[in-house]
């Protein structure tokens, strides 16, 4: 409103009585009314004298304060009229007042009953230019454009801005007129430069025109889509009708089909009411609705798995045990394990698939054994690898929730089987990761455990599944990354390394006919010789398993592939020289009459995640002041064992025959080599004390000699872990003597019948033992 009144200025008060404002604010030329409700506000329109009705109007900072102080108040306001005040019912009153002037508070009078404050008046500083002209005519423009968007902007408004000329007022109108911010609009107020305050203008309604065309292509599109999906939704319903007339109703047809499906599937009661219902959903959606392809991918997850679909065992325990030799060589504890599982099986029908872990080095068969066991069984095999696996929902699923959710690796594996009683191998159990999104290692508890894995709970399916008839095996390197309560659930069966001898039964009956043919060769093109195949063990290759020595098998077929393919021979005999002009230079050879020769170096083994390895112990004196000085990599427990030796050495002297050394001004280097390689432990310790008194008596070490044992100061030898493995690293080695603490005497049974026979174990319980079975006597150098 803004019809002009005839007050008259010159008598203005200075000091006003305060109305604060909520949400807008009053300009100059300006008539509103307003609602006065709050106490304060309306003891003030009481005390109003009829003479004197001006009063000063303030908009509040936020309009939520019900009783603002002077520090929730702008600090600019309007001198404003009051025109008339009308009672309403509700005690409240209706002021309709006119602004008149600006006005800027200098101090506040008073706080209560009402607020009163001393003010000076603000004049506009008007502006006369081209510039200003230019400004006034972009607002005017602007507020038209403006008016298209906003309904409550009639052309009465348009014609009252029309007939404005004063700039300042023309801007105060404008502004007035639109559902601007209040600190906008207080931004205006308080801009007496006239120039400015249309700059000021400018920006803000040029800023509101662009949210309000950008509004509008909002709803635009919105109330397009709206249309859109109305349209297609009767066209569907059209297209429904059509078909049905027709006899042709496709989307019946799919349900009904699904329908048949569940019927045929003899799903569990549980799954099938969740089907069932999961179906009925179905033929309400539309099929062009995106909830409409999820529905349908989880209906047809529940009616592919293979709920009760089983394969026969094979329970001929004869021709199973012929399946196995047949495609692995030894590995005769697991081959037992497994004929007992089905001995059990043929007299107990119901009975829980085991739950085994595959424990040994590379290269030794673990996962081909798995294949091996289906096939003895007459099951199918599933293979997942959990090496790097850090999501717990790649276990137990996604929830339906997420776009693109699927059944974990578990119930995918199983419909991949189409059988509820596979050979499920969890390859590389031991390298399962953790993060943020869960520990993968904590599902798979629920699924390895025997009393609970009978209602396997996955998060996509929602429905219980029987894992209790699937045959778990799972393959690990080394024990130790795998947390105690999932190592609880598995029956741990170890694999050890292969001997020279097995490795050649291996190579003969399994790795080169598999080679000849994945080369296109036949048998008749290239023979290998049995001293060619121990050659290539021998001098090419020293592991545990057999990767290595099938992959020099591969490089000698491709080389006589390529003579053959090129017609310089028909046929090849490999032998050793053949070997060695193919595979090059020998990579291992033995080190012991070339190393041991002198005093102060010994041979010990060391148990690793490959399957244990040889290591030597150098010991060297020179003048110092005392000190042990250790070098190679060693941990902390290596570095005492080596302090303990040195410490007994010391306090046995005269006993051990060293004379002529004093360890005051000596120092003794104990070197490990490979000293890239970390290296700990205690059962070095033995190793250490040998070629520290080796070096200090001047007495060789037997070269054909390797040892293992912890040591204390008092001389005792206590026993090791590791024994099979170190045995094993010793025979590779071409070792033949080997001494060990007595109590490991018992861990010898789990190494290999051959291998026992070919070496010679010496047990001990002393370090005297040790160095009079260790040392030449007699020699040195």
């Amino acid at each position: 409103m803004h019809e002009e009144n005839n007050i008259n200025t010159e008598d203005l008060p200075e000091i006003l009585s305060i109305i604060p404002l909520r949400n807008s604010v009053l300009f100059p030329h300006q008539i509103i009314p307003l609602a006065v409700g709050r106490e304060k506000s309306l003891k003030l329109l009481a005390d109003i004298e009829e003479q004197t009705k001006y009063i000063g109007v303030i908009a509040q900072k936020q309009g939520l304060v019900d009783d603002p102080n002077p520090e929730d108040m702008y600090s600019w306001g309007t001198i404003a009229a009051v025109l008339k005040v009308i009672d309403l019912p509700d005690d409240s009153k209706s002021v309709i007042v006119q602004g008149l002037h600006r006005f800027k508070v200098i101090d506040f009078a008073q706080l209560d009953p009402y607020i009163k404050v001393v003010i000076e008046r603000q004049e506009d500083n008007p502006s006369s230019n081209l510039q200003t002209e230019a400004l006034v005519l972009n607002i005017r423009n602007l507020v038209q454009s403006i008016s298209e968007y906003v309904p409550n902007l009639t052309g009465e408004h348009m014609m009252m801005l029309a007939n404005i000329q004063d700039p300042g007022r023309l801007v105060d109108t404008a502004v007035s007129l639109l559902n601007l911010d209040t600190p906008q609009k207080e931004e205006i107020l308080e801009n007496i430069d006239v120039s400015k305050r249309l700059e000021r203008a400018t920006f803000i309604l040029n800023e509101y025109l662009q949210k309000l065309e950008i509004g509008s292509k909002i709803q635009n599109e919105v109330q397009g889509e709206i249309s859109k999906s109305q349209r297609e939704y009767f066209l569907r319903e059209q297209m429904k009708a059509i078909h049905k007339e027709l006899g042709d109703d496709q989307e019946g047809v799919e349900i009904a089909e699904l329908r048949e499906r569940l019927e045929e599937a003899k799903l569990p009661e549980d799954a099938e009411k969740v089907a069932s219902k999961e179906i009925d959903r179905l033929s309400r959606m539309p099929s062009a609705s995106a909830e409409y392809t999820v529905s349908r991918t989880y209906v047809d997850w529940l009616l592919d798995i293979p709920w009760n679909e089983s394969t026969e065992d094979n329970l001929d325990l004869k021709g199973a045990e012929e399946s196995l030799d047949g495609d692995h060589y030894g590995l005769d504890k697991v081959k037992k394990r497994i004929l007992e599982y089905l001995a059990v099986r043929k007299l107990k029908d119901n009975m829980k698939g085991p739950i085994l872990c595959f424990l040994g080095p590379p290269g030794v068969g673990k996962t081909s054994l798995g294949k091996s066991i289906a096939n003895a069984l007459g099951r199918k095999f599933v293979r997942i690898s959990l090496g790097g696996l850090r999501d717990e929902a790649e276990i137990r699923g996604h929830r339906r929730t997420y776009i693109g959710a699927l059944p974990g690796r578990i119930i995918q594996g199983i419909k991949r089987a189409s059988t509820n009683n596979p050979v499920f191998m969890l390859d590389e159990i031991d390298k399962v990761g953790m993060d943020f999104r869960g520990d993968p290692s904590s599902a798979l508890l629920e699924v390895l455990d025997p009393e609970q894995n009978f209602s396997f709970s996955d998060h996509y399916l929602d429905v219980d599944f029987d894992l209790s008839k699937v045959m778990f095996i799972a393959t690990a390197n080394i024990t130790d990354p795998i947390p105690p309560a999932l190592k609880d659930r598995m029956e741990i069966q170890e694999l050890p390394g292969y001997i020279e001898e097995e490795k050649l039964h291996i190579a003969r009956k399994f790795l080169v006919p598999k080679q000849i043919e994945e080369h296109g060769l036949s048998a008749d093109q290239i023979i290998f010789h049995d001293d060619a195949l121990r050659e290539i063990c021998r001098s090419y290759t020293r592991e545990a398993g057999v990767r290595n020595l099938e992959r020099e098998i591969a490089a000698i077929c491709r080389n006589a592939a390529k003579q053959i393919a090129g017609d310089e021979i028909e046929k090849t005999e490999i032998n050793n020289d053949q070997v060695r002009e193919v595979l090059g230079p020998i990579k291992f050879f033995s080190e012991m009459a070339e190393r041991i020769n002198r005093p102060g170096i010994s041979t010990g083994v060391a148990w690793t995640a490959t399957g244990g390895d040889i290591l030597f112990v150098e010991a060297t004196r020179m003048p110092g002041k005392g000190n042990l000085i250790l070098t190679g990599q060693l941990g902390d427990v290596m570095k005492e064992s080596a302090q303990a030796a040195l410490s007994y050495i010391r306090s046995r002297a005269k006993e051990l025959g060293i004379k002529n050394v004093n360890f005051e001004e000596e120092n003794i280097h104990v070197h490990v080599p490979a000293g890239a390689i970390p290296k700990d432990g205690p059962s070095a310790g033995v190793t250490i004390l040998t070629a520290i008194c080796s070096l200090l008596t001047k007495q060789l070490v037997h070269s054909d000699m390797a040892m293992t044992g912890e040591i204390t100061l008092r001389g005792a030898v206590l026993p090791v872990g590791g024994i099979k493995e170190k045995v094993l690293a010793a025979h590779r080695s071409g070792i033949r003597r080997m001494v060990m603490p007595w109590k490991n005497e018992k861990d010898l049974e789990e190494t290999p019948q051959e291998v026992r026979e070919e070496m010679e174990f010496i047990f001990i319980k002393e370090m005297s033992e040790v160095l009079t079975h260790t040392l030449v006597a007699g020699k040195s150098s």
